[in-house]
């Protein structure tokens, strides 16, 4: 069966939901009405749409890191550490690798083993194996707001216990946590999981329960063009606004280029707003994300802080909602809760400093906020044409066909003919443009934008720019001169 954009019948969800909650033990204390009760009670302070909501109205950025351990206590400890430490002003979940791939056994197994050896063996915490009561004690320890962090191609009954659990925030999509992040899992496949997700933040909805919705906006993280992170946005918010979700973060992956980050915040809100509302969606309240960068950080502190500074400078100068915030220990592993803390304070540094500035609206920022919006409803229009109208059906039929391609993606679901690199000045451009419907004059534009590099660089533009542009920040620059350089 084609997967299609439409509300989720009634007793089709319901039927599902008996299904979802059986596949494993903790799913059986999920009870609906119940959850709804409690939700209500959590005070407006610590709901996630309602932070976001003051944020907007008053154009400053909140501060968000990524965190989870394998136990309770610990992972309990690391979220006050940084909320109070680390002046955090939103709070994660990161969830384990285990349970991404719905692996509860071994994730039960991880739980025994971080006991047993006094530390995490998990880099994340198995929300599913500690069930909803389990996610209660964490949601209920803390005074900020938490939101669910993971990477799920089938995310049903980890949203089903989080958000019976007391989370008010859920991030993911069909595409964003399929595409980046699996080999072999069908797209029709992961979009009617997801659906499944929203409609289910779509009932909370209904009974007043606003659920911040976020679909990952980085995908993978490496040298990822605007215009397809942000038409990979606007599908997921079409996605989740038909099922019922009122309050969406879209978010973007930091590229470097401070021009092209901010105009790409900006044409995300524009571009996401203007789908929305010719899809008659009503109601709803968009809200933006800035990523510091996701690609590879200098193994040096100082050197990793002023990477992760760059990055609040773009979110502050951007005004986007909320900026999600990496660690100095980005090059070595799983960070200490001292190093992810001291990235937050940077960053919260950074940020506030910035409050009172703002980026200056010249043709250079005009001209590439223009460049992005016409790329990405170029791509869009081109998914709704495959899909007869129909986003979802579309989406599925542009990946195949490689009007959607997101590079470095290990799907094989994802054409891959698409290749990025950076121009002279450090934005990301477009080296091959593979299938994606871009029009000649864009075509043109890249191209020429590549050639200035080239004679820079007194090197053909080819394959070798992406490879030095993949490892050039962890090397101290933005762009990938060659040594002689």
């Amino acid at each position: 069966m084609e997967v299609k954009n439409k509300r989720y019948d009634d007793a089709e969800f319901l039927k599902e939901r008996e299904e979802v909650l059986a596949t494993w033990p903790t799913g059986a204390d999920v009870d609906l009405k119940e959850a709804f009760e409690y939700q209500k009670q959590i005070p407006n302070e610590k709901r996630f749409c309602t932070k976001l909501n003051k944020a907007i109205d008053g154009k400053y950025t909140l501060i968000q890191p990524r965190a989870g351990v394998a136990l309770v206590e610990s992972h309990v400890e690391l979220l006050r550490y940084l909320e109070e430490e680390g002046e955090a002003d939103l709070l994660p979940t990161t969830i384990d690798s285990y349970t991404r791939l719905n692996r509860y056994q071994d994730a039960e197994h991880g739980i025994e083993e971080s006991k047993l050896h006094g530390k995490s063996m998990l880099n994340g915490f198995p929300a599913v194996n500690y069930g909803v009561r389990g996610c209660r004690i964490v949601t209920e320890s803390v005074k900020s707001p938490v939101q669910v962090r993971h990477g799920t191609p089938d995310a049903r009954l980890l949203a089903e216990i989080t958000l019976a659990g007391g989370f008010t925030s859920f991030e993911g999509g069909g595409i964003s946590y399929n595409i980046p992040y699996a080999k072999n899992v069908p797209l029709d496949e992961t979009i009617k999981k997801w659906q499944y997700v929203d409609r289910l933040t779509g009932y909370y909805e209904e009974q007043g329960l606003s659920i911040n919705r976020e679909p990952f906006g980085p995908l993978t993280g490496t040298l990822v063009p605007p215009c397809v992170s942000n038409a990979v946005g606007i599908i997921e918010a079409l996605l989740a606004a038909e099922q019922g979700v009122k309050n969406i973060s879209l978010g973007y992956g930091q590229c470097g280029n401070l021009v092209q980050d901010v105009a790409a915040i900006e044409s995300l809100r524009r571009m996401s707003d203007k789908y929305l509302k010719r899809f008659g969606y009503e109601g709803y309240t968009l809200s933006t994300v800035l990523h510091q960068w996701m690609g590879g950080f200098p193994q040096d502190e100082a050197k990793a802080f002023g990477v992760i500074c760059w990055g609040s400078a773009v979110a502050a100068l951007a005004k986007a909602t909320k900026v999600i915030v990496k660690t100095p220990h980005e090059a070595i592993g799983v960070p200490t809760k001292e190093a992810n803390a001291a990235g937050l304070r940077a960053t919260k540094q950074v940020i506030t400093m910035l409050a009172d500035q703002a980026m200056p609206q010249d043709n250079i920022l005009l001209e590439e906020v223009d460049l992005i919006n016409r790329e990405t409803e170029q791509i869009l229009e081109r998914t709704l044409e495959l899909g007869d109208g129909d986003i979802a059906k579309g989406c599925v039929r542009a990946f195949e066909a490689g009007v959607i391609d997101i590079p470095f993606a290990p799907s094989r679901f994802n054409s891959g003919k698409m290749m990025p690199a950076r121009d002279n000045e450090g934005a990301v451009r477009f080296l091959s443009t593979g299938n994606l419907p871009f029009d000649d004059s864009i075509k043109k534009y890249h191209k020429a934008k590549l050639e200035i590099r080239g004679k820079q660089e007194r090197r053909g533009v080819n394959f070798q720019m992406v490879v030095d542009d993949i490892y050039a920040i962890s090397k101290g620059r933005l762009v990938g001169r060659p040594k002689s350089k």
